[in-house]
């Protein structure tokens, strides 16, 4: 059987970090949105082995890369196994802070659950999901929602609107495990409530806020003048999303949206720019 998926690439309107764990990982408050550019893969069932294929110069092939880990876990998981090719398309940014391949993983995931013999239940995938990273459970769901938790703990979330958005990232990545370790814990409680976004989805801009980011500007400066930049040309607001580097402005309509994506490709040449819009169903 062949199949083909998209998965769409994410971010985080905020970011709160409110403790570290005794496992190491961080206990989170974040309200994560779908975006409108997916990855898209075609997947296959072979004689044996995983085989995947991607023309992108930076996306590993083989064990290092989530798909190859995803499908061997639910293969671990389940006892039943089949050959499996994959080719994927990368459309959302590699190293950007979207969660393109954590979205791949689930995709994976989703993909075997519905071919496999004797299916998983909605909390086993997600269990499973979860042992691979702390997003992936957000894309088996791929639609806006409040992430607890170390981000895994999940609240679908109804009656937002669809942002018009301008994504900038720059031309270098950002270790997740640097950002994280480089914050200060001070916050203690999140400060930021749904309720408040819901009362007035139309005006987002007092809810961005992402804690990560001071630590990760004072390293990468260009993040402060991206967020300016978009500002000064009309967003509503602006933030960096995830660990970065990726910057995200809010706009209020996709046409202003899309002006400003063809004038940041001249004024950022050496960044991947695109303007897209948050999605509020699930979108395949």
């Amino acid at each position: 059987m062949k199949a083909v998926v998209t998965v769409p690439g994410k971010i985080n309107l905020w970011l709160e970090v409110l403790g570290k764990r005794p496992d190491g990982y961080h206990e989170v408050s974040t309200l994560m949105l779908p975006v409108a550019l997916f990855d898209r893969l075609e997947l296959e069932s072979q004689a044996e082995g995983i085989r995947l294929e991607c023309a992108h110069p930076l996306v590993p092939v083989d064990e290092r890369n989530l798909i190859h880990r995803a499908a061997e876990a639910f293969f671990r998981e389940t006892g039943w196994r089949m050959g499996l090719r994959v080719r994927l398309d990368k459309a959302v940014p590699v190293g950007a802070g979207m969660g393109g391949g954590s979205a791949d993983a689930a995709a994976v995931l989703s993909y075997l659950n519905q071919m496999a013999p004797r299916a998983l239940s909605v909390a086993a995938l997600h269990e499973l999901a979860r042992s691979l990273g702390a997003d992936v459970p957000f894309f088996l769901l791929k639609r806006p929602a409040l992430a607890t938790g170390i981000g895994d703990v999940l609240k679908p979330v109804f009656g937002l609107c669809r942002y018009p958005l301008v994504l900038i990232k720059p031309p270098f990545e950002v270790s997740a495990a640097w950002a994280y370790g480089s914050l200060k814990l001070t916050r203690g409680g999140s400060r930021i409530k749904i309720d408040t976004l819901l009362a007035c989805p139309h005006n987002p801009a007092s809810c961005l806020e992402n804690d990560l980011e001071d630590a990760v500007s004072a390293r990468y400066p260009q993040i402060v003048a991206i967020k300016g930049w978009l500002r000064r040309n009309g967003a509503v607001g602006a933030l960096m999303t995830g660990s970065g580097p990726t910057v995200f402005g809010i706009f209020e309509t996709m046409d202003h949206a899309a002006a400003v994506a063809r004038a940041a490709r001249r004024e950022w040449a050496s960044c991947w720019c695109a303007a897209t819009e948050t999605l509020n169903e699930p979108a395949d």
